[in-house]
């Protein structure tokens, strides 16, 4: 018998949405982050709380980090991390 919640294919399932962030920003930075995605809370005065707040309610902009943190996974699975 298969859980409900079991989602194998799906490295997005059980992660946080603050450790994206976190994840994104130690890996880039939010100036280069804020050129990848262009949105004014990765642009001006950034801070973890802000994006959080604004991704939260802005599905566009979640998506684009959540691709932009698999893409993160991809180039770290090729570096061998």
């Amino acid at each position: 018998m298969v859980e409900k919640n079991e989602q194998p294919n799906n490295p997005l399932h059980g992660v946080k949405l603050s450790f994206i962030m976190q994840r994104l920003v130690s890996a880039y930075g939010w100036e280069t982050l804020g050129k990848r995605i262009n949105i004014r809370c990765f642009n001006y005065d950034p801070t973890i709380k802000s994006s959080l707040k604004f991704l939260r309610r802005t599905p566009w902009a979640r998506t684009k980090v959540e691709h932009l943190y698999l893409e993160l996974l991809k180039e770290e699975e090729k570096k061998g991390y």
